[in-house]
């Protein structure tokens, strides 16, 4: 029971992803570039619903780490009610949740303040029970969905992001509140993906950018993350333009100018062992932004 109580879950996640990004820092890759599993994102058997923020990347981290192709999961005993059975042996993953707990305030005794406490949840894919028929929706959820390019292509309209293109370089500009894009045929393709997913996880790591300005989420890392505030934004907007490809069924493309930030990034990490959690909460908050501009038939796919 002991060490039940010890156990620190915002280390053990922060912990397992950064074991995961230095075992591809050969690369420059991140844990959701490098398998098939960062096209799905991350689904709980018992409620059908997406997993958020931090739990995203700790079971694409989970996933990758043990080439499983899959995105369905859940605990133990959502499998048993389901009909199934986790197999003997078969090791968790641990993702997060909170729950609100009441207590005195310290200031005055008599009032009492709402705190969350991070707790651990340890669930399992389904690659690792037996019993659960995997029909093709379950292991290619996205397949079956709107042309992702299509649906791409609507959601930046949809959502007034001014856009320009032209030149050489992808930035987007507080100054103007302006994307710039090259030209789509300056995209190649790499080992990891094609020219299309190049272009469109550029696009949307720009547009990342884009929703943290001050008359949208008002995105200020200065007094959160200090002197690592920019690499911070890098990182957000990293994990945004993943979170909007696995959402419209698009590879997750790494820029190449990422390999810059990834040591300022394991800095920040191994440093702050909450940083990551902020950051995934920050790009989820960013990929809902502009999805709720997106058409009808795109909001109800969520």
């Amino acid at each position: 029971m002991g060490d039940k109580h010890q156990f620190d879950v915002h280390q053990h996640v922060t912990d397992q992803i950064i074991k995961a990004m230095e075992a591809g820092a050969g690369d420059w890759q991140m844990p959701w570039h490098r398998s098939a599993n960062a096209i799905t994102r991350p689904r709980n058997i018992g409620s059908e619903k997406a997993y958020l923020g931090i739990n995203i990347l700790a079971l694409w981290g989970a996933a990758a780490a043990n080439d499983y192709s899959h995105g369905r999961w859940g605990t133990y005993r959502q499998w048993q009610a389901k009909g199934t059975q986790v197999r003997k042996g078969e090791k968790s993953s641990v993702i997060v949740f909170y729950r609100e707990l009441k207590r005195p305030r310290e200031d005055d005794p008599n009032e009492t303040e709402t705190v969350l406490f991070a707790r651990a949840s340890r669930v399992f894919i389904v690659e690792q029970v037996d019993g659960f028929e995997l029909r093709a929706a379950d292991g290619a959820a996205l397949e079956d969905r709107i042309d992702p390019i299509a649906a791409a292509d609507a959601l930046v309209v949809a959502s007034g992001a001014d856009v320009h293109t032209g030149g050489e370089q992808a930035f987007y500009s507080p100054a103007d509140d302006r994307i710039t894009m090259p030209d789509r045929e300056r995209f190649i393709g790499t080992e990891t993906s094609d020219q299309t997913e190049a272009y469109y996880g550029t696009l949307f790591h720009e547009l990342t950018h884009w929703t943290g300005s001050a008359h949208r989420l008002d995105r200020n890392l200065s007094t959160r993350f200090g002197d690592y505030g920019y690499a911070a934004e890098e990182l957000i907007a990293e994990l945004g333009a993943a979170f909007l490809c696995a959402e419209l069924g698009i590879s997750a493309t790494p820029r190449a100018d990422h390999a810059a930030y990834l040591a300022n990034w394991l800095k920040i990490m191994k440093a702050d062992k909450k940083a990551i959690f902020t950051a995934a909460s920050q790009a989820s908050k960013t990929t809902d932004f502009p999805v709720g501009f997106a058409p009808d038939e795109m909001a109800d796919s969520r």
